[in-house]
């Protein structure tokens, strides 16, 4: 548009006034810019109309161009302000949800594990890069520090079932558990430790309710791999590679089931659904590996099974008949 009306200009004072191109061109750049120069030749009363009105054009480009700057500015804060309060009302409304206090490396596989099963998860960072990932990705987020009190409470922790404490340092995370223990202490709490002496104790002294190291799980995995790789092969697929058809998946009984206060061989689980029970989680934190068919569901029980997915799949809609 700018170039247009300078070509106008030009074009206007070489035919009104019969002046050169580098002339009219001055006079035409002057003239839209309003520096105030002097003409570079006498203008005539056609000359002056023709500059009137080139001045016109001129400053109603200019406050379009503006206008345009200052509504594509305010447009955009609005629909930012907009796009967070829609997101913060989701948070608000959500419940019995996850929160992830950490977009970093390990936070980052954790929601990605987590979200093919889990739809209801709250993450908190105040990274803005990592910030700008998540709003990308349509990620609920809450933008801040995870141990402020109220960066907790805008990630409706008091209504969320679970927390995951992965940040940086062991110190943060033990500040953490802490405060979120104090606003919730029916929560599930588990916590990222580094490989520092005493960093797991700290944490469940400080209440949470599992404590994880990245650290030691993969030195640990690593030396499984030399020791039986065959076995670690077949348990990374059938935990982590969904393509694979086998899986090995935990369904618990709850007080509604069918299947509650019935022995294994009169379940049916084997035959109707080509499963096998690896073991049973009690209530109580024990395990019961390789049980045997007389044994007996009982509400709260948890069945750790293996199979192929859709067979799973199968199952845990009979459990939850």
């Amino acid at each position: 548009m700018s170039i247009f009306i300078i070509a106008i200009g030009i074009i206007g004072y070489m035919t009104i006034e019969g002046w050169t191109f580098l002339d009219s061109a001055y006079m035409t750049i002057i003239t839209l810019t309003t520096v105030g120069f002097k003409e570079v030749h006498q203008i005539s009363p056609n000359g002056q109309v023709f500059t009137i009105v080139l001045i016109c054009f001129g400053i109603g480009f200019v406050f379009y161009v503006v206008g345009a700057i200052v509504q594509f500015t305010i447009e955009g804060e609005i629909q930012t302000l907009l796009g967070r309060r829609k997101l913060d009302k989701k948070i608000n409304r959500i419940k019995n949800h996850y929160i992830i206090c950490g977009y970093g490396r390990i936070g980052k596989v954790i929601y990605d594990t987590l979200i093919k099963k889990i739809s209801k998860i709250v993450v908190i960072d105040k990274n803005i890069q990592i910030l700008k990932d998540m709003e990308k990705n349509s990620i609920l987020y809450v933008a801040g520090d995870a141990v402020d009190e109220d960066i907790l409470e805008k990630a409706n922790i008091r209504k969320a079932k679970g927390i995951i404490a992965a940040l940086g340092s062991d110190a943060n995370n033990v500040f953490l558990v802490l405060t979120a223990k104090q606003l919730n202490p029916d929560l599930f709490i588990l916590a990222r430790a580094s490989h520092q002496k005493g960093a797991k104790s700290k944490l469940l002294a400080a209440g949470a309710s599992q404590v994880q190291s990245p650290y030691d799980i993969g030195a640990k995995n690593m030396a499984q791999s030399i020791l039986r790789p065959t076995v670690t092969n077949f348990i990374e697929l059938a935990i982590t590679d969904k393509r694979n058809e086998i899986q090995i998946e935990e369904i618990p009984i709850n007080e509604n089931s069918p299947f509650l206060n019935v022995m294994l061989k009169d379940s049916g689980i084997r035959q109707k659904f080509n499963l096998i029970i690896i073991a049973i989680k009690k209530p109580d934190n024990t395990m019961i590996f390789n049980p045997s068919f007389e044994t007996t569901l009982r509400k709260g029980d948890i069945i750790i099974a293996l199979g192929e997915n859709s067979n799973l799949k199968n199952l845990e809609k009979a459990f939850n008949q």
